[in-house]
């Protein structure tokens, strides 16, 4: 069920600068993990239980990288939101801030009738912070504290020009050993752009479905 791709695993290696041999041990974490079942228990249906491998990526990403702050667009019911704050747990540093709710267009079915943050258990919320108000000016707010971010996720909707600017923003407000997310980068043309202003190609952590776009500040190996 959490069988991880060798290309998406090998990329994060790169992105985080840890060394191969700290990926098996997490490997071994995943296997024994009561997430996908506890997800599962908290009405992650069907189409969730597909994305349990991307869900491990997230966990491995964040176990090799050990972010101080991360920050995450779209929440709703709060999948990849679980998976990334296990993995803060897990490292026992690190704290989450969520900006939320996320729009419902493009989403699977009953994601619009779901409570925000439904399948974030009470036991992994002790490092999350939740900001409602999906607004331009409360992501600014957040980007401008002052302490860089290390992992940024986007997963607020198909709205490219809404896609655009958070990735632009988000890629100022990096530390220097920062990660950008972005996910359903398949939705709008936002991450292609993006890249090649950068002067790459389209990057792809994992092509799902659906597709999981990363890019890194370090320098590309």
């Amino acid at each position: 069920m959490l069988r991880l791709r060798s290309a998406a695993v090998d990329r994060i290696v790169r992105l985080s600068g840890a060394p191969p041999s700290a990926v098996a041990p997490v490997r071994r974490e995943l296997r024994g993990s009561k997430l996908p079942d506890l997800l599962l228990d908290r009405g992650a249906g069907p189409p969730f239980a597909r994305e349990l491998p991307q869900g491990a990526l997230l966990y491995l990403l964040i176990r090799l990288l050990r972010p101080a702050r991360v920050v995450e667009t779209g929440v709703r019911p709060g999948y990849s939101t679980a998976w990334l704050l296990a993995a803060l747990e897990a490292n026992g540093f690190g704290e989450l801030t969520s900006l939320g709710p996320g729009p419902t267009e493009g989403r699977v079915r009953g994601v619009a009738d779901a409570p925000i943050g439904q399948m974030v258990a009470p036991r992994l919320r002790s490092r999350w912070t939740l900001v409602l108000g999906n607004t331009e000016a409360r992501l600014r707010s957040l980007l401008d504290r002052g302490d860089r971010i290390d992992l940024f996720f986007y997963d607020n909707g198909p709205d490219p020009r809404r896609a655009a600017l958070e990735l632009k923003w988000a890629w100022a407000a990096l530390s220097p050993r920062g990660v950008l997310l972005a996910h359903r980068v398949d939705a709008h043309p936002a991450w292609a752009d993006f890249c090649r202003a950068q002067g790459v190609e389209p990057q792809i952590l994992d092509p799902g479905p659906p597709p999981l776009g990363a890019l890194g500040m370090a320098p590309r190996r």
